[in-house]
């Protein structure tokens, strides 16, 4: 518990619902709630807007936990002052709360880049948040990893294929299964057609096993290439998990996979395999193999 993330999430709401194919009242925080709270606890959670304009998100937003900051437009032209709230905020809270270790940014907004910059500096790491189509680059590349927000009707989406995937996998079993004379059949679906390994993830894991002495924990790789790519999500590589794509980077020879334990590594594809550990003394194994030995006679003396 000691080493649990303490993340703070601060939402620029009027970023993620303009012109981002995300509709107000259609904003599901569920997703990107799930995936930092795999990095660690969630203990600061504020949006920011103009709230007389986006009532109708209040309600989910409230049962996130999120407070809502309401900032009234400032100007006439009805820019708000969200972002610098917003800047002003998170700096208060970094040096003020030394425990929260992660702040996460939910925009696309490239005006956050001095923010970015300034929380990395003081030692904080830095996840954001947005919409692909609207996102800068320039903020994406300012971040330590970066997810993306999908409108819901694309989650679903995304859930259907990973479905039919996993069923043309185990309709090409059954075909194989059945097949005896080892002829491809010309109708069957292939499940790699649309997956295919990226550049990033070969570069990363030839470098890494490359200097590697021993077994290399999969999580440090997919850490390696985040950093990398901010925004790296095996998912737009047709991927459902990362351990897929790991699989089909072992099927393509470029490396191999060997549990240790319940836990699964990853080692250079011509290492050599490690002997199996010899049974324990006392054990069940070891008491067979002393039955064994006791079937020989002793020596007759003349």
């Amino acid at each position: 518990m000691d080493n649990e993330h303490r993340i703070a999430l601060f939402l620029d709401f009027e970023n993620l619902v303009t012109n981002t194919g995300i509709s107000p009242n259609n904003f599901d925080l569920q997703p990107a709630m799930d995936r930092l709270l795999e990095r660690g606890k969630v203990v600061f959670r504020r949006a920011y807007c103009d709230w007389s304009r986006f009532k109708e998100a209040k309600g989910n937003l409230h049962g996130f936990g999120v407070e809502l900051i309401d900032v009234p437009p400032s100007t006439r032209s009805g820019k708000n002052g969200a972002d610098m709230r917003m800047v002003i905020d998170a700096l208060e809270l970094c040096y003020a709360r030394e425990h929260i270790d992660t702040f996460a940014i939910a925009s696309g907004d490239s005006d956050f880049c001095p923010l970015a910059y300034k929380l990395r500096e003081n030692g904080r790491t830095l996840i954001g948040l947005g919409v692909k189509e609207a996102t800068s680059p320039l903020f994406v590349k300012a971040c330590d990893e970066f997810i993306y927000l999908r409108p819901r009707h694309k989650e679903k989406d995304e859930k259907k294929d990973e479905r039919r995937e996993d069923k043309d996998k185990k309709d090409k079993r059954s075909e194989d299964k059945g097949r005896k004379h080892g002829k491809e059949s010309a109708s069957a679906p292939s499940s790699r057609a649309k997956a295919e390994v990226p550049e990033i993830a070969l570069e990363v894991v030839q470098r890494l096993l490359s200097r590697a002495t021993g077994s290399v924990n999969p999580s440090l790789i997919k850490e390696a290439i985040v950093r990398k790519e901010p925004d790296f999500d095996e998912r737009d590589h047709g991927f459902s998990t990362f351990a897929k794509l790991l699989a089909a980077m072992e099927h393509d020879g470029l490396l191999k996979r060997v549990q240790q334990g319940r836990q699964w590594y990853v080692v250079a594809p011509d290492s050599a395999p490690e002997a199996p550990s010899s049974p324990p003394r006392g054990g069940k194994h070891a008491r067979h193999d002393e039955d064994e030995e006791e079937v020989y006679p002793d020596p007759i003396d003349d």
